[in-house]
């Protein structure tokens, strides 16, 4: 699992940086000319913000079949309920990170909707800060915890292999010990 989400979440930080370097290179968004960046850059920043969703949609689906997983196997083999815990403790800090990430997704999404020139909205800005500067600090934000929540995911989806490892080691040691095939 690690890989593939090593290579997932690689992606996902590079879409969400190159939707970043389009949006600091949009200029003034007034002006004609810059509405083919604008549009490039609302593309991208949609990309990244399914593709980020995504990875952890995936992450939050590997939770849901290893939690089940291990509760029927400590179940039907009767082990100790110690390796289920944890992993459960694991999964729900790590659904807590990924909401705020799917949350800062959303907000960095809208304020720079907002903050378009030819949006409806015109949200102008606010603490004498345009809009601009306010989706692009937001966005920062966003880039940043989610690189952040990566790394933890990362060590955690790590750990939670070595639970699911030493549930397996348990359970072959049951099945030799009571002459079953492994």
């Amino acid at each position: 699992m690690n890989r593939i989400f090593t290579v997932l979440a690689s992606v996902a930080a590079v879409i969400t940086a190159v939707a970043f370097v389009l949006g600091m290179s949009i200029g003034d968004a007034t002006q004609r000319t810059a509405q083919t960046v604008v549009s490039y850059h609302l593309l991208a920043g949609l990309a990244a913000l399914l593709f980020t969703s995504l990875v952890h949609a995936i992450v939050l689906t590997y939770f849901m079949g290893t939690g089940r997983w291990l509760e029927e196997t400590t179940t039907a083999y009767r082990l100790n309920w110690d390796f289920y815990k944890e992993s459960k403790v694991l999964k729900y800090r790590t659904v807590l990170l990924m909401l705020v990430c799917f949350l800062l997704l959303i907000a960095t999404g809208a304020v720079g909707a907002a903050a378009d020139p030819a949006s409806r909205v015109g949200f102008r800005g606010a603490w004498g800060f345009s809009g601009g500067d306010i989706h692009m600090a937001i966005a920062l934000l966003t880039w940043a915890f989610n690189l952040l929540v990566n790394v933890y995911q990362f060590r955690v989806l790590t750990r939670n292999g070595e639970i699911i490892e030493s549930v397996l080691s348990e359970v072959r040691r049951i099945r030799i010990e009571n002459g079953l095939t492994v």
